[in-house]
Formats: structure tokens, C-alpha cells, sequence
């Protein structure tokens, strides 16, 4: 045998020995995930969790509406997100509950979270689950680690994790109409009537000013406000009179103040209740320092405006 074909021999016997070791290990992997999710059904008493169609190795179940249809790939999905540890219960993500988070269908397998990392991670399970869901639904996801986050882990998430994953979906196709349904439920809770603006704002006005008039181009307005969630917890406040703007000039303004305070002269003090898409939409707000966010995605907002002094 010729020095060349025993190094072509001893190649191959050494891949061959990487291989059986990796599938080895893959499969010690998959072994040990699926008895510690069967015990985990069998304990919760998980009944109707059922494997997968492709024996991939995730376990889920949904419970749905009695009417409605599927979710196609195609279609938007708006949705809350549960994900916690199945060995200890810790949860690692939880939706905010000012905002809930919407995309299409068919990109949920590419799932990403600032709060774990700025990577983007092939989970198809969840996708899995969301096809066999209408609007509405709830879907539960017993997702092995070797499909998840791996033998590396994750930021809080440890190695060789299963997940326990839940999917809540609203009854909505459009975050518009959801955000209409989100505050007319607020404003029936408090008892409060509202009136709706041609552009999907809500409002309530407190004192109507007798006031110089705006003109969105040119006048300098002054103006204290508080901002608030839909359960009542403020986000930001300036009530001292030292907030002044150009309204159609400033870059960083919410486009629900571009729209609904010009329509009011100085003097005047009003509440508007601003849908998400007039405000800091699918992108949220995020703290420049921590990159985490100080206003979630899709948020309703409600100000309070009191527009102080106008020069033109």
C-alpha cells in the first residue's frame, strides 16, 4: 500500500470516526429529550399533546374557536408569547402586556428576542403550530433542546434546555382593528365617552381653548403632556411648560400628535388615545442605553395634552 492511500485511508477512518461520534451524541441528545418530555406530559397530565407529523421531535396541542379559518403562511398573526424552562418553570420571555407582537405566518420559524440575543434562530416549530390555529387560538409547544437552543444555551437559557412555549392569538387579522377593539374596551371599562377622529384616534376634550390656532408648518408650540399605557402606567411626562416643538418638523414626534393637535388652539386640555400605528408601531421604543424596550410593539398610547402657548 502506497503512502498516499494510507493517508487516504486513514482520512476517511477518521471522518468516519467524527461522524458516528456526532450522530452519537445527536441521538443521546434526542433520546434523553424525548423520555424528559413524555415524563413531563405524563406529569402535567398533558393529554392531548401530540407529536408532530414529521417526528421531528416537539410535542404540541391547540385549542381553537369554533369558527373562523386556518392561518395560511400568508396571512398576518397577531400574537403573545410564553417561553419558560420545563425542568424548573423559570420563565425566560414573556410578551409585554402594553403591546402584543404581530408578523406573517410563514417568518415564524425565524425567531429572535433582543432580551436572549441579537441572532436569529430557525425554531420551524412554531410556525408547526401556528398553521393549525385561527385567529384566536392557543397553541402549547413541548420543544426539545436539541431543536431549541442546543447544548450551548443561551443568554439565561442554560444548555440542553426543553421549553415549554405557548402561542395566544388575538381574533384579529389586522393590528388596526385590534387596536380599535383595545381601546373601545378601555373606554367602556372607565366609563368614559370619546369621540373618533377620521384618523383612527380617539379623544376626549376637557377644555377647549380660546387661543392662538396652529399651523402645523410654522408655529412654535408649547405643550406639557403625560403618556400612559392602556393599564395606566406612564411612560413619560413634561409638565413644566419647557417642551416646545415645531409640529411638523420634528423628526421624533409620534405621527398621532402630528395629526390630532393642530386641530386644537392654545388653551385647550384633551386626552387622546393614539393606536399603535399613529404611534411607535411593530418597532416600539427602545432604551438607547440597554437596547431593551421602553415602549413595546404595538402599544396603545393615551396622552394627556394640554397645549400651553402658540407662536407664529
Amino acid at each position: 500500500m502506497n503512502k498516499f492511500t494510507k493517508l487516504s485511508l486513514f482520512a476517511l477512518l477518521l471522518a468516519t470516526t467524527i461522524f458516528s461520534s456526532c450522530k452519537k451524541e445527536y441521538d443521546t441528545a434526542q433520546t434523553i429529550d424525548d423520555a424528559a418530555i413524555k415524563a413531563y406530559i405524563s406529569k402535567n397530565n398533558l393529554t392531548q399533546m401530540q407529536p408532530d407529523s414529521a417526528k421531528t421531535g416537539f410535542y404540541f396541542q391547540v385549542t381553537n374557536p369554533t369558527d373562523g379559518t386556518l392561518f395560511l403562511n400568508k396571512d398576518s398573526i397577531l400574537y403573545d408569547f410564553t417561553l419558560k424552562s420545563m425542568s424548573s418553570g423559570t420563565t425566560y420571555l414573556q410578551s409585554p402586556s402594553n403591546g402584543n407582537l404581530g408578523t406573517y405566518v410563514g417568518y415564524l420559524n425565524a425567531f429572535s428576542d433582543i432580551r436572549l440575543s441579537s441572532t436569529t434562530f430557525n425554531i420551524p416549530a412554531i410556525r408547526t403550530a401556528a398553521l393549525k390555529l385561527k385567529p384566536g387560538g392557543t397553541a402549547r409547544i413541548l420543544l426539545p433542546s436539541y431543536l431549541a437552543f442546543g447544548r450551548n444555551g443561551i443568554s439565561s437559557i442554560p444548555s440542553n434546555e426543553n421549553l415549554d412555549i405557548i402561542i395566544k392569538t388575538y381574533p384579529y387579522r389586522k393590528q388596526w382593528l385590534f387596536d380599535d377593539a383595545k381601546i373601545l374596551s378601555f373606554l367602556s371599562s372607565k366609563n368614559l365617552t370619546a369621540t373618533k377622529d377620521n384618523s383612527r384616534i380617539y379623544y376626549i376634550v376637557n377644555t377647549l381653548g380660546t387661543g392662538a390656532a396652529i399651523d402645523p408648518e410654522v408655529s412654535t408650540v408649547v405643550i406639557n403632556y403625560t403618556g400612559r399605557f392602556l393599564d395606566g402606567s406612564s411612560f413619560d411626562s413634561n409638565t413644566d411648560g419647557t417642551f416646545s416643538t415645531i409640529l411638523s418638523s420634528t423628526a421624533g414626534l409620534i405621527q398621532g400628535w402630528k395629526t390630532l393637535i393642530p386641530k386644537f388652539p392654545a388653551g385647550t386640555k384633551l386626552r387622546m388615545f393614539i393606536p399603535s400605528d399613529l404611534a411607535y408601531g411593530p418597532s416600539g421604543s427602545r432604551s438607547s442605553s440597554t437596547g431593551l424596550y421602553v415602549i413595546p410593539t404595538n402599544a396603545v398610547l393615551d396622552f394627556d395634552i394640554e397645549i400651553v402657548k402658540v407662536t407664529n
